[in-house]
């Protein structure tokens, strides 16, 4: 795939939790194109649909209405196994919490989604050097999560979600647990994968870090209710007022 090709889209999306007078509206028509080689920051206030919408991008989470489309592939005519398999080998996730799995190193966790598809040991495990040492835990392969910090847990997180071929990045707030400096250099490393033909897509509360991003779509009420093209936090916050 080529940058500019769509690596996801959204069309007419909605979701709703429960019936009737109980129903809660998450995400309400949305529509929304990523681009391979796009950073799209999402924008919003707690429970504005920003989460759900990321759930539902990369097949985690079913629509209610509308249609999901990775690499021009509808998610929703994916039986669970090619769905899964999508997921592993096309997808890539930053979730809030982590996800991490505390029996294995973090070498472990990250080869885990390659050696799934079958990739042979040494192989995985080298990419996943490769992938750890992108978010600066070069020699922490050996840790097992409980060893690491917050910080270092959501960096291994991040290497988990990008190694191997993943042609689309999902991350939930993934500086969360980071300082300034390390927090820059996990945004670097997600906008290098966008260089290299991924398309990211980037939940985050933080101006400065929306910045980053080539476009930032702000939700609503799990509506759209602006977009634009990023130019520096200082735009981004004049844009708001």
């Amino acid at each position: 795939m080529t940058a500019g090709d769509a690596a996801l889209v959204l069309n007419g999306v909605s979701k709703v939790y429960g019936q009737g007078a109980t129903a809660v509206v998450a995400l309400d028509d949305v529509s929304l194109t990523v681009s391979a080689g796009e950073v799209v920051a999402i924008m919003g206030t707690s429970g504005s649909g920003k989460s759900t919408l990321l759930a539902i991008a990369g097949g985690l989470a079913t629509p209610t209405s509308g249609t999901v489309l990775v690499e021009g592939t509808d998610l929703g005519s994916l039986k669970r196994r090619a769905l899964s398999a999508m997921r592993r080998q096309r997808i890539g996730f930053v979730f809030q919490d982590f996800n991490l799995i505390p029996g294995l190193t973090a070498l472990e966790n990250v080869a885990l989604p390659l050696e799934l598809d079958g990739v042979r040991g040494e192989t995985a495990r080298s990419e996943a050097r490769r992938a750890l040492a992108s978010v600066e835990l070069r020699g922490r392969g050996h840790s097992y999560p409980d060893d690491l910090s917050g910080g270092q847990q959501q960096r291994v997180a991040i290497a988990r979600a990008m190694v191997g071929t993943r042609s689309l990045v999902l991350a939930d707030e993934p500086t969360g647990a980071l300082d300034s400096v390390i927090g820059d250099g996990v945004l670097s490393v997600l906008h290098q994968r966008a260089q290299d033909g991924a398309a990211v897509v980037l939940v985050t509360h933080d101006a400065r870090h929306a910045s980053w991003a080539d476009r930032i779509v702000f939700l609503r009420d799990g509506r759209i209710a602006d977009q634009f093209v990023a130019d520096g936090p200082e735009a981004l916050l004049a844009a708001r007022q």
